[in-house]
């Protein structure tokens, strides 16, 4: 019974965060490519509207014995050893279920946990009490991961299906749900990076926290690490769309992630110590 309940529960919350969703996120239009049938075209049309899909990720998270995360957890694995393999898969999910985005949630779960970890992890590092700590986990959950995300996801939606569509049509576009997937998949190397292996260096081994030149050489050179791997990720994303074109563009932040780096080493800019503000500042 407790069961039954629980699950009218997190249905009604899902409707209802569907609702606000439908208002704030773009939508994406579906329109079969053989119309056999008026009635089953209208029910297809209708389960593969961004509301249908949205209700159903959102269903799903809700219901963890749902979710595959063995096979998200080799995702995470692969996105730093073999990222084509990631979208590859991508590529089957559309020829069996006829979406490019995840229709299974597990992989947001463990970035989430990873997200959370991290974060007490640094405000551990940077001695930050209880509330502090909290506060900064608030931050880099909306704020940084969720809001920046939406943000970048729909900017890249509206990019590529505007500028880079090999022949803009009804039938093929860009999905929202694919795009914000793509920034996932870019954002947990980084997170991993930025987040996890940079705490190791901070206050230890070699300090990156300082002004002294070996310092600041290896957390830039963590940085353009972390920030190349978005870039790279984000890019194999988006080329594998076989709809779009000239995706080659989007590896053009490279240059400017070069000259930023060694201007970096030249001026003496330290972009971990600036973190390392910045996280305080915002948790005063």
């Amino acid at each position: 019974m407790q069961s039954v309940d629980a699950d009218i529960t997190a249905d009604v919350f899902v409707r209802w965060f569907c609702y606000i969703c439908s208002t704030m996120l773009p939508t994406t239009t579906y329109s079969p490519l053989h119309q056999d049938n008026g009635s089953r075209d209208a029910r297809d049309a209708a389960r593969h509207t961004a509301g249908a899909k949205r209700y159903k990720y959102l269903r799903r998270l809700f219901r963890f014995r749902q979710m595959d995360f063995e096979f998200a957890g080799w995702q995470m694995l692969y996105l730093f050893t073999s990222p084509q393999r990631v979208y590859r898969n991508f590529h089957y999910r559309k020829q069996t279920k006829d979406q490019w985005a995840r229709d299974d949630p597990a992989f947001l779960v463990l970035l989430s946990i990873w997200l959370c970890v991290s974060t007490v992890g640094f405000g551990f590092v940077l001695d930050m009490g209880f509330l502090e700590t909290l506060k900064l986990l608030l931050w880099v959950v909306f704020i940084d991961c969720v809001g920046v995300g939406l943000l970048i996801s729909t900017l890249m939606w509206v990019v590529t299906n505007k500028y880079l569509m090999k022949h803009p049509t009804k039938d093929y576009d860009v999905e929202w749900g694919y795009a914000f997937d793509v920034h996932l998949n870019a954002f947990y190397p980084l997170l991993v990076i930025l987040h996890f292996l940079q705490l190791f260096f901070i206050n230890h081994i070699v300090a990156i926290n300082s002004d002294w030149f070996l310092g600041y050489f290896v957390g830039n050179t963590i940085w353009l690490i972390a920030i190349g791997y978005y870039v790279y990720i984000t890019f194999l994303g988006y080329n594998a769309l076989p709809f779009l074109k000239n995706t080659v563009v989007l590896l053009y932040p490279f240059a400017l992630l070069a000259l930023l780096y060694v201007l970096s080493l030249c001026l003496g800019w330290n972009f971990t110590r600036g973190l390392c503000w910045f996280y305080k500042y915002r948790v005063q």
